[in-house]
């Protein structure tokens, strides 16, 4: 495409984009205003049932509710799709009495779902219908309806389902989370879902999973001399070493930039002791605290190397940044 083309094109395009968008947005906000306590029905309906919640519906709907399924089963309410075709040839063994199905369905006149709800209603599971028609054959035979209806669709032929599947997915998202606070869903249960992304990382693995332990841990004693501490801070390549007393209490550290700041002063180094170039009370974490909260420390102190201590403040771990890089904390 030439620039004329392209600057012919472009401003009915964007016009239209934000014609899009803004007729999407005043569905959504036109949602939020017709909350009511049909809403906090389906909630009690769901927060009630023993089986799970089967979200189903054909087409554009279909896909929404696949969503709808996905956010709410990784936000504590155990869900998934059910395609209303195929639930009429033999899935609809899938839906027990103890479940609540979500039925969604922008006409409420779906083919697919009237043939089914009969059969769901009959083993005695809960409906819950989202439409854009409160008159429909679907929305009568809920146990509870939810209005998603929009003024129009964003389609310049108000054809394509578009505004009424922002709106359906919206009002999903509410239920999702509406059930997620009632049910004091938090970080830690959220990770547990997603033990494979960042999150789950971050809030699942522990300060014990990445550190460095035994043989692999830099330290040398409170009478070690400068050219001791250097050699183990050489062996286990980690940057630094910890100063223990018989007992392994962490007494202090030496670190690569204690090394330089030594080395600036020019001392007799054969003369010199750990304990006079050491760092006293360095920043020290339990194995028991999450890797995320040695990353804070970390950043916090701008420091890259931890000492990990018991309860009671004997060494039993140390660990830098390359550890939490390598577990993928950072």
């Amino acid at each position: 495409m030439n620039d004329r083309s392209k600057k012919a094109l472009s401003t009915p395009a964007l016009e239209l984009a934000r014609k899009v968008l803004a007729i999407e947005a005043d569905a959504v906000s036109a949602l939020a205003s017709r909350l009511d306590e049909r809403f906090l029905d389906a909630i009690a309906l769901i927060l009630a049932c023993r089986g799970r919640v089967v979200v189903s519906g054909v087409g554009k709907s279909g896909h929404i509710a696949r969503k709808i399924a996905s956010t709410m089963a990784s936000t504590g309410t155990p869900a998934f799709f059910l395609h209303a075709a195929e639930a009429g040839h033999g899935d609809l063994g899938m839906i027990t009495r103890d479940d609540v199905v979500l039925a969604l369905s922008n006409s409420g006149q779906t083919d697919e779902l009237l043939t089914i709800i009969p059969l769901i209603k009959r083993q005695g599971a809960k409906l819950i219908a989202v439409t854009g028609n409160a008159d429909s054959a679907l929305a009568r035979e809920a146990d509870v309806h939810l209005d998603a209806r929009v003024a129009q669709e964003a389609c310049p032929l108000n054809l394509a389902p578009t505004a009424s599947t922002t709106a359906a997915l919206a009002l999903g998202d509410a239920l999702a989370v509406a059930l997620l606070d009632a049910r004091g869903f938090d970080e830690q249960d959220f990770a547990r879902a997603h033990p494979g992304g960042a999150l789950g990382r971050r809030l699942l693995t522990h300060v014990s999973d990445v550190m460095r332990t035994g043989e692999g841990i830099p330290s040398v004693p409170e009478t070690a001399s400068f050219f001791d501490v250097l050699l183990e801070m050489s062996r286990k390549g980690m940057g630094m070493a910890a100063v223990v007393d018989p007992s392994r209490k962490v007494l202090g550290i030496f670190t690569d930039g204690d090394l330089r700041r030594t080395l600036e002063r020019k001392p007799d180094l054969r003369l010199l002791k750990v304990t006079d170039i050491m760092k006293r009370d360095p920043r020290t974490i339990t194995s028991h605290k999450l890797a995320a909260e040695a990353v804070e420390l970390m950043e916090r102190y701008k420091i890259s190397q931890l000492l990990v201590v018991s309860d009671t403040g004997e060494l039993v771990g140390a660990l830098n940044t390359h550890d939490l890089l390598h577990a993928k904390v950072i």
